[in-house]
């Protein structure tokens, strides 16, 4: 593994080449800066306690989400390809709260905190303000499965409306249905509908923005529903390893836990007053065991802290 500059692994560490990253936007979060807070509803199924006895996705509760632009650099235009879309969401209240993060890949760009450290180290823009290519090369090459996300992105067309984006957990969370079975899941969030994307004459010459003015007006006609699902495990999932998918992912048994429509719009002071906290659970969804959901509890919290 190569060494990283900036020392150990630790999330404060991981906040801060983060930040670097980025150019070190003042008062900004660490990644999926640029964002969105909107507000919803969530309807549970008659079979989200066939999965998981959490209250959080049991019964019926007000939400508070942010859609959002990935990177750490809050005036990246909303039509960059390579940019991950984000949606993190709020289900009931305390306490029986619980906070999903996710995403448009399904999968993490590294394994360990280490790993992770030394993927930024590596692109941290120089003196000139451009990465190293030969380094950025290099550590590639030692590490292929960091790769994964930016194939998976690169193979895919840019969706063409949050609305219409499918949003991947990447963790496995141990969840416990209301009959005592622990099992593990995987979160997906479809668009109830077709995924959306752009005709491709047409992407070129949109406006920067138009994502985020396309959610507004379907959000002011009614048209933005999620169907909040989870991917049920088979023996020998790898639930360790975040840069990799279950084998056979787009075809396993899943289950509808519920329904999400975002009914409005709310100012971005809301959902940047605090963090949407990815360790916080209600009781029937467990911590995921592997090492980056760990670091990622304590990451959020400084983060928070840095941009007040």
């Amino acid at each position: 593994m190569p060494e990283s500059p900036n020392g150990a692994a630790t999330p404060a560490s991981i906040v801060r080449a983060l930040k670097a990253l980025a150019g070190n936007p003042p008062n900004a979060r660490a990644s999926f800066a640029k964002g969105w807070c909107v507000r919803g509803t969530y309807t549970p199924s008659d079979r989200a306690g066939d999965v998981t006895r959490s209250r959080s996705f049991t019964r019926p509760s007000r939400v508070l989400a942010r859609f959002s632009v990935g990177g750490g650099n809050p005036e990246v235009t909303d039509t960059d390809r390579h940019e991950l879309r984000g949606l993190s969401f709020r289900l009931g209240s305390e306490p029986n709260r619980s906070d999903i993060l996710v995403q448009s890949a399904p999968v993490y760009f590294a394994r360990t905190p280490e790993q992770l450290l030394a993927f930024l180290a590596a692109r941290i823009p120089g003196p000139d303000g451009r990465p190293d290519d030969a380094k950025v090369a290099a550590f590639s090459a030692a590490n292929p499965e960091t790769l994964n996300q930016a194939n998976y992105v690169a193979a895919r067309r840019r969706p063409g409306s949050f609305a219409g984006t499918t949003f991947w957990g990447v963790h496995a969370f141990p969840a416990t249905s209301l009959h005592g079975e622990t099992r593990f899941i995987k979160f997906k969030i479809a668009p109830v509908g077709d995924d959306i994307t752009p005709a491709r004459p047409e992407a070129a010459t949109k406006p920067a923005d138009l994502p985020h003015h396309d959610l507004s007006a379907r959000i002011a006609k009614g048209d933005v529903r999620f169907n909040v699902m989870a991917l049920l495990d088979r023996p020998g999932d790898p639930v360790m390893d975040v840069t990799l998918r279950w084998p056979d992912e787009d075809r396993r048994e899943e289950v509808r836990l519920g329904t999400i429509v975002i009914t409005g719009s709310e100012p971005d002071q809301i959902c940047d007053a605090a963090i949407f906290d990815p360790a916080n659970l209600a009781d029937g969804i467990g911590h995921p065991p592997d090492e980056i959901f760990a670091m990622r509890r304590t990451a959020y919290a400084i983060s928070l802290a840095k941009r007040r």
